[in-house]
C-alpha cells in the first residue's frame, strides 16, 4: 500500500533515488545548484527532496556535498518526469539542460542469468602484451604495445579477491576519461590496475561496497582516481571516499581531473 495518498500508484517503479542523512547534512546548500533537474532545496535547514519526479537518481550532486550526507539508494519511487523537470525549472527561471535521460533507461529490471565468457578474470603476461599486434588504422603517435596486465577491467566485473589486486597500484577510471585523454594508456596504464566505471550510470552504492572489500581485503599499494571535469565524473571520488570509510581505511591516493579536451586540469592528492 502507497503511504503517500499523492503518489500515483501506477506511477510508481523501483529505480534509484538520492536520500539524505539529515544528521550529516549541514545545511550548506551546496547540492541545490548541483542538482540541474531542481530536485533538491534547503527547508528548515537541511537538504531536501522536492519531489521524487524531478530525481533522476544519477547521483551528479553527490560530489557537491562535503559532509557526504547525499547517496543513492534503489527503492520504489515515482518515475522520472522529464517534461515536470523542464516546468519547474523554467518557472524557476533556472536553465533546463539539453538531454536529460528517458524515463525508461532508469528502472531497475532484472539482470540476465548467465555470465558473459568474455568476464572470466584473466592476467596478460608482459610477453603476450609486447606480441599483441598492432591496428592497421592511422594513428596520431608512434605505435606502442599495450600495457594493459589483466582482464576484466570494468568495476562491476572484478572481484574483491581477483588475485591481480593484492598489492596492487590501482588506477579507478570514470569511463570517459581514457576516451578523451590521449596519453591514458601510455602515462597512466602501465604498472597498475585499470578499474572503469560509469558514477553517473552505474549503482553507486555498489561500487561504494565493491571499492570497500577490495580496499579491506588487499594490500593496495596507491590508487589514481581519474575524472572528467564535468559534475556527475566528480561524483567517482565521493564514492572513493565512502569506500574508504565502509572499509575502515585509506590508501594514498591521487586525484586526476581531466577537461573535455584531453588537458589534465588537475593533479593531486585526495
Amino acid at each position: 500500500m502507497n503511504s503517500n495518498p499523492y503518489k500515483r500508484e501506477e506511477n510508481m517503479v523501483t529505480r534509484k533515488m538520492i536520500s539524505i542523512d539529515e544528521e550529516l547534512c549541514n545545511g550548506c546548500g551546496q547540492c541545490v545548484p548541483a542538482c540541474e533537474e531542481g530536485a533538491l532545496a534547503i527547508v528548515d535547514g537541511k537538504a531536501r527532496l522536492v519531489k521524487e519526479i524531478y530525481c533522476d537518481g544519477l547521483g551528479a550532486c553527490l560530489g557537491d556535498c562535503p559532509t557526504g550526507a547525499l547517496k543513492v539508494e534503489v527503492r520504489e519511487a515515482e518515475d522520472f518526469d522529464p517534461e515536470a523537470v523542464r516546468a519547474n525549472l523554467t518557472a524557476q527561471g533556472r536553465a533546463v539542460p539539453g538531454h536529460m535521460p528517458d524515463p525508461a533507461s532508469l528502472r531497475m529490471g532484472g539482470r540476465p542469468k548467465g555470465g558473459c565468457p568474455g568476464a572470466a578474470l584473466h592476467a596478460m603476461t608482459p610477453c603476450q602484451q609486447a606480441n599483441m599486434p598492432q591496428a592497421q588504422a592511422p594513428q596520431a603517435g608512434p605505435a606502442s604495445g599495450s600495457a594493459l596486465g589483466h582482464w576484466p577491467v570494468q568495476l562491476r566485473l572484478v572481484p574483491p579477491t581477483a588475485p591481480f589486486l593484492k598489492g596492487a597500484d590501482l588506477l579507478l577510471t570514470a569511463d570517459c576519461v581514457p576516451v578523451a585523454l590521449p596519453g591514458y594508456h601510455g602515462q597512466f596504464v602501465p604498472g597498475r590496475v585499470v578499474l572503469l566505471g560509469c558514477p553517473k550510470f552505474d549503482n553507486q552504492m555498489e561500487y561504494i561496497e565493491k571499492l570497500a572489500q577490495i580496499v579491506t581485503q588487499n594490500d593496495l599499494k596507491s590508487i589514481t582516481v581519474m575524472e572528467m571535469e564535468v559534475p556527475c565524473c566528480a561524483s567517482m571520488t565521493a564514492i572513493l571516499n565512502q569506500a574508504f570509510e565502509r572499509a575502515g581505511r585509506r590508501v594514498n591516493t591521487i586525484r586526476v581531473t581531466v577537461a573535455r579536451n584531453g588537458a589534465i586540469l588537475a593533479m593531486a592528492p585526495l
